[in-house]
């Protein structure tokens, strides 16, 4: 993944969060990923697998790809 990918990623991650008005807590309990993980991925410090990506997309209740655009 490119790093302009990898921004991308954790700007839409935030930004549908916040947009549903829910806590990285709930969206970890959502996605059943950590809290930990979920904070680390919108500081881009790590980047989801696939499979996590698209737990965090169905939790998001958006399609896998806009977590891409």
């Amino acid at each position: 993944m490119t790093i302009s990918t990898e921004i991308k990623i954790k700007e839409n991650i935030k930004k549908y969060r916040i947009a549903l008005n829910i806590s990285q807590e709930k969206l970890s309990e959502m996605a059943e990923i950590s809290t930990d993980y979920i904070s680390l991925i919108e500081r881009g410090k790590r980047t989801p697998s696939i499979k996590r990506l698209c737990k965090i997309a169905k939790a998001l209740n958006i399609e896998p790809y806009l977590l891409l655009k």
